[in-house]
């Protein structure tokens, strides 16, 4: 039940609205004020009007008086994000307040304005820093600043406490486009060469080779298991991933969409290469006896558990530094392969659907340089023929 009180030529009116976690009563309150021309008859009833009217916005959660920022984010994070976002996604989300709360978590998330956010996003473009390296963060780490808000607010209105999201028309700065570091052809079979050799692991060997020839994440790859692979076929099945977070440490997960749910066909050497980890595992298995862990996965530490989703990383790293080659991380491998394709005069559709792409502006966006570049090429392709054509009838 509203209460109201007369404060001189305004009305408060106060709403309790239950108890908070530590006891507390929550009150929401607002004021009124009657235009000049009322009588104190209307005044009267028009004061009984808006607090039912606020009585009811407050029973329904929207009014957010008391709720700041970073607390209803907590909310966010404990009634949503946790039961609905990936657990990858959530580590990462996890990371963003650090930077948030000090800027907008001491405001009330209905006096938060886009102007709060802007500035906020502005500051983090201009001077935000890496705090592992102090390098200036990337403009795809702002956008992820930008959206964990974003998602907050967003929350917010699905349960009717706000009706506008104040990040609607915040924009990021541009920042300087970083290229992606793609391997050369060249680059790739130099890599080739130095995984054939004597002292090179055969799980590490297939697993660079795999990842050119097949363009899937490292956590497809780890979660690859025997009975994914159709050998009379040539066929490789991806339908869950591998992954790590600290709070649980490796654990199998679904794939990062329904269209990462997709198989592949692979070159008869390629299949020489996993039957050779394949019997080179089962003899592993003989030697760990009781110790080993019959996981089926293709790539495993040497009791057969899942392999760590930072050994391949690690490994290949080192391999490279260790050759003298130009290191581009393990996603690059997965560049390679969408260029060669787009090269290759593969069409976009089938580039995103090789990629587990959900849509094909996906990879039309993430490549849309090399789409470029192979365009021209047919120009080029075409020009030549041309003007072929036009040599031929003057010769005529």
């Amino acid at each position: 039940m509203a209460t109201i009180r007369k404060r001189g030529n305004t009305y408060q009116i106060r709403v309790s609205c239950g108890y908070d976690s530590k006891g507390n009563q929550v009150i929401q309150t607002t004021s009124w004020k009657p235009e000049p021309n009322m009588t104190a008859r209307q005044a009267e009833k028009e004061v009984q009007r808006q607090a039912m009217l606020f009585e009811d916005k407050c029973l329904k959660g929207q009014v957010t008086t008391n709720v700041k920022f970073e607390e209803f984010a907590e909310q966010w994070f404990q009634e949503y994000a946790k039961l609905n976002l990936r657990n990858t996604s959530y580590e990462k989300m996890k990371q963003l307040p650090p930077r948030v709360y000090p800027a907008i978590g001491h405001l009330r998330i209905d006096k938060i304005t886009g102007r709060h956010i802007q500035q906020f996003i502005n500051d983090l473009a201009l001077n935000g820093r890496n705090k592992k390296n102090g390098k200036p963060l990337s403009r795809k780490t702002v956008i992820h600043h930008l959206n964990f808000i974003s998602d907050v607010f967003g929350y917010a209105i699905k349960l009717s406490m706000l009706n506008d999201n104040p990040c609607r028309n915040v924009t990021v700065p541009k920042g300087e486009k970083k290229e992606k570091q793609i391997y050369t052809l060249e680059e790739i079979a130099q890599i080739f060469e130095l995984l054939d050799g004597e002292d090179v692991p055969t799980k590490f060997r297939v697993f660079i080779k795999l990842a050119v020839y097949s363009g899937f994440r490292r956590g497809e790859l780890l979660g690859l298991e025997w009975k994914d692979i159709n050998w009379e076929s040539n066929l490789i099945s991806v339908r869950r991933t591998s992954n790590y977070t600290v709070e649980k440490g490796n654990y199998t997960d679904t794939t990062k969409t329904k269209m990462s749910q997709r198989t592949l066909k692979f070159p008869n050497f390629v299949m020489e290469l996993l039957r050779e980890l394949k019997a080179e595992q089962e003899t592993e298995a003989e030697k760990a006896g009781s110790k080993w862990v019959n996981t089926d996965r293709l790539f495993t530490k040497w009791d057969g558990s899942p392999m760590g989703n930072c050994t391949p990383y690690s490994w290949f790293r080192k391999f490279c530094n260790n050759n003298n080659i130009r290191f581009c991380d393990l996603h690059s491998l997965r560049h390679f392969y969408a260029s060669a394709l787009i090269n290759e005069g593969v069409d976009a559709a089938a580039v995103s659907g090789a990629l587990g792409h959900s849509v094909i502006s996906t990879t039309t966006s993430i490549y849309c340089h090399v789409f470029q570049q192979a365009q021209a090429k047919a120009g080029d392709a075409i020009a030549s023929v041309l003007d072929f054509s036009s040599k031929k009838k003057q010769g005529a």
